[in-house]
């Protein structure tokens, strides 16, 4: 019997799961998915947030300089130097770009370049040394070649086309700015120069060097690969970092006129050097000043030190008969001498010398000896050493110290130029009976050329002492002025009334029977005064016998000052006297530069000039006792009895402008000057009756011109026996 099979696995009940539950099951396991998704994440982004806090306040700073370090390049600028312009905007010192050679001896090595050849090629064409070339080119850092090395700075145009002609593989071109000076020696002294670097070396380049150079602080640059800058917000502004421009009070006209007329006396008196200074006396300004020798600042390096000294600031000297004026101002302001007194300048030699001052054993003369006394404005004139020494002697020593201090005597003038020297004037309480007499007459103390200017101004503007100024103004990179100089009064020196007189009595300086008669300028008056001063011999003690310091200080016109030119001319040889040697230079200089500045002469042509020369021909010949007939000199007539509000005008022929003028002023009339010297002509006439203030128009004219303070031929030169003895 056959047994019957069954299929169990079909015959088993199949049991289906229910939907919902797989479902359940499928989203159960996406929760879980997701939620350890958005667990990683959170902990992802915390572990980002962390690490971008890190990195930004943790290592934030020191990966920003790397940043920048890798990005950016700090460079500095090499800006415009700014320009130096005279009053009118005349260019004195400009920065013009030029090309520079410089080598990459890395790459020329690299590409197989002959460092021998080149440098063979290069001082040919450059006129540089050879072997210091091949020196550069083969020079290394820390065993290698370097990548820069300079062939030759600020070429010019032909060399640098010419090393372009050689086109040799690492030898490049960079533009540089270099300092010119297109006017070559004009006002090399006060300018200075600059070195290669733009750097400036002496006068106003060194001293206004932070004003020049403009901006030098790095500036950020963006950089590529290959560390070249390719941009800065900087670099697009052409004057962000560009120097101030100085605008300067020198004239460059009158600055000519002062170096050429300077060295033509230097040359024509065979002396060693010399220096000038022209200023206006009313706000200070100096319009030229001047030294010589000289040198071009575009080549200083061909010139020795000597030449490139400003001698008008750095160099001392003892003043001689120059300061009397100041010694006549300082008594007169002080009370202690009047206008009128008479001083006996016959001296008190034992052996009746005229002209001898005793002193202890000291010896004071007069290059002029005269027996009869003289007054203070003939101690000017005549230019009396012991007039000045019993003047200073009734003014006392602290009266004289505080005065001469007053004028700016023994301090610096804070002129913005290096090198600048006070001058040398001890305290009154190191002064002995000798020094206190001396230094009226301006030996034991010494000044600078404008220190002397200045004093002088002091005198011609009615007793202010200005602050000497050279820099008018500043102007910066955008056309703004940042700083402007103006006019200071320093102090009063001396009342006006004081400075007018002092000024009357200077014109007869430059008359006939003064010291300076080279100094005067046809048709304007001037006031004056010669100096000539023994050096000091520094290595045995007292005074040199052969070697002088002639000069001339001064202004004109006297009535209405507009220059003061003071005139140094150290160790000349021809003639060592003031006059002859300093008095044609300020002339010279004079003349050119009142032309130059549109002032009228005074006089009324060549017609009036020779009746000028005609009637002082007969004056001369009638007080020489001439045998030639002389026109009668008629008593003054009154033409009839003054009203109210009406003067008399007095005769005033034959006398000293000083004399002339205190008489016009004593009478209540007003003056114009015309000529030099003695009064000869006068308008309205002698015995006029005009209304008090009217113009009286006086003509004067002078003698024949003689050497300054030099001795007339029948009075012999009495010999030196004390080092201390000086001429004026």
């Amino acid at each position: 019997m056959k047994k019957r099979t069954t299929n169990r696995r079909e015959e088993a009940p199949v049991v289906e799961k229910p939907v919902e539950d797989t479902s359940a099951k499928r989203a159960r396991w996406m929760r879980i998915r997701i939620g350890v998704l958005a667990t990683c994440v959170v902990i992802g982004a915390g572990m980002v947030t962390h690490r971008a806090w890190e990195l930004t306040m943790v290592h934030g700073p020191a990966l920003r300089a790397m940043a920048e370090q890798q990005q950016l390049r700090d460079i500095r600028l090499a800006p415009k130097r700014g320009t130096i312009y005279d009053r009118h905007g005349a260019e004195l010192a400009v920065s013009v770009d030029v090309e520079s050679v410089f080598a990459n001896p890395r790459l020329m090595h690299a590409r197989g370049v002959d460092f021998e050849r080149t440098a063979t090629q290069l001082a040919t064409t450059l006129r540089v040394d050879r072997d210091v070339l091949l020196t550069r080119l083969r020079s290394t850092y820390r065993g290698r070649l370097r990548y820069f090395v300079w062939i030759k700075r600020q070429v010019s145009p032909v060399e640098a086309d010419a090393v372009r002609a050689l086109d040799i593989e690492g030898i490049q071109m960079s533009e540089e700015a270099r300092r010119f000076y297109p006017n070559r020696e004009l006002a090399a002294h006060m300018l200075g120069f600059a070195n290669v670097d733009g750097v400036g070396i002496e006068g106003l380049e060194l001293s206004m060097e932070d004003r020049l150079r403009g901006a030098v602080e790095p500036v950020a640059a963006v950089r590529d690969r290959q560390g070249r800058v390719v941009f800065s917000d900087q670099l697009l502004d052409e004057r962000a970092a560009q120097g101030d421009d100085l605008y300067l009070t020198i004239d460059k006209t009158i600055q000519h006129v002062a170096e050429r007329e300077l060295a033509l006396g230097v040359q024509t008196a065979e002396a060693r050097a010399g220096s000038v200074v022209v200023l206006d006396p009313r706000n200070g300004e100096i319009l030229a000043m001047a030294s010589y020798p000289t040198f071009n600042p575009n080549e200083p390096g061909r010139y020795p030190l000597e030449a490139r000294r400003n001698r008008a600031v750095t160099d001392r000297l003892e003043p001689g008969s120059t300061i009397k004026p100041f010694t006549v101002s300082a008594a007169l302001a002080a009370g202690v001498i009047r206008p009128d007194q008479v001083f006996d300048v016959a001296g008190n030699d034992p052996n009746h010398i005229i002209g001898r001052l005793h002193i202890g054993d000291d010896v004071i003369r007069d290059t002029h000896p005269r027996a009869e006394p003289i007054t203070a404005s003939e101690v000017l004139i005549y230019s009396s050493n012991i007039g000045a020494a019993l003047i200073g002697t009734e003014l006392g020593r602290h009266r004289l110290y505080r005065s001469f201090r007053r004028f700016g005597f023994g301090e610096p003038t804070g002129i913005p130029l290096p090198g600048e020297t006070g001058g040398a004037l001890r305290h009154h309480t190191r002064w002995y009976d000798l020094d206190l007499a001396t230094i009226s007459f301006g030996q034991g103390m010494s000044v600078t050329t404008l220190q002397l200017a200045t004093a002088m101004a002091a005198i011609a503007n009615g007793g202010r002492l200005m602050e000497p100024h050279l820099i008018g103004r500043v102007v910066d990179g955008h056309g703004a002025t940042v700083e402007e100089s103006l006019p200071r009064v320093q102090r009063q020196v001396i009342p006006a009334r004081t400075a007018r007189l002092v000024a009357d009595m200077l014109t007869a300086v430059t008359g006939d029977s003064g010291t300076g008669p080279q100094a005067a300028i046809d048709g304007y008056l001037v006031a004056g005064k010669t100096g000539t001063a023994q050096k000091a011999d520094h290595r045995h003690g007292g005074y040199t016998e052969d070697l002088y310091v002639a000069s001339f200080v001064g202004f004109v016109p006297a009535q209405d000052p507009r220059l003061v030119i003071a005139v140094v001319i150290d160790e000349p040889i021809v003639n060592h006297y003031g006059g002859p040697v300093a008095g044609p230079v300020f002339r010279r200089i004079g003349q050119a530069t009142l032309r130059h500045l549109g002032v009228p002469a005074e006089t009324g042509g060549e017609a009036l000039a020779e009746i000028e020369r005609r009637l002082a021909r007969a004056e001369r010949a009638e007080r020489a006792g001439a045998t030639a007939p002389a026109e009668p000199v008629a008593e003054m007539i009154v033409e009839r009895e003054p009203g109210e509000g009406e003067v008399v005008v007095p005769d005033v022929s034959g006398r000293t402008i000083r004399a002339g003028l205190m008489e016009l002023r004593r009478v209540g009339l007003a003056f114009h000057v015309e000529g030099t010297g003695l009064v000869f002509a006068q308008d309205p006439a002698p015995g006029s009756v005009v209304a008090r203030g009217t113009t009286v128009r006086l003509m004067l004219e002078r003698a024949d011109m003689r050497g300054d303070d030099e001795p007339p031929a029948s009075v012999p030169v009495p010999s030196r026996t004390l080092a201390n003895v000086v001429r004026p």
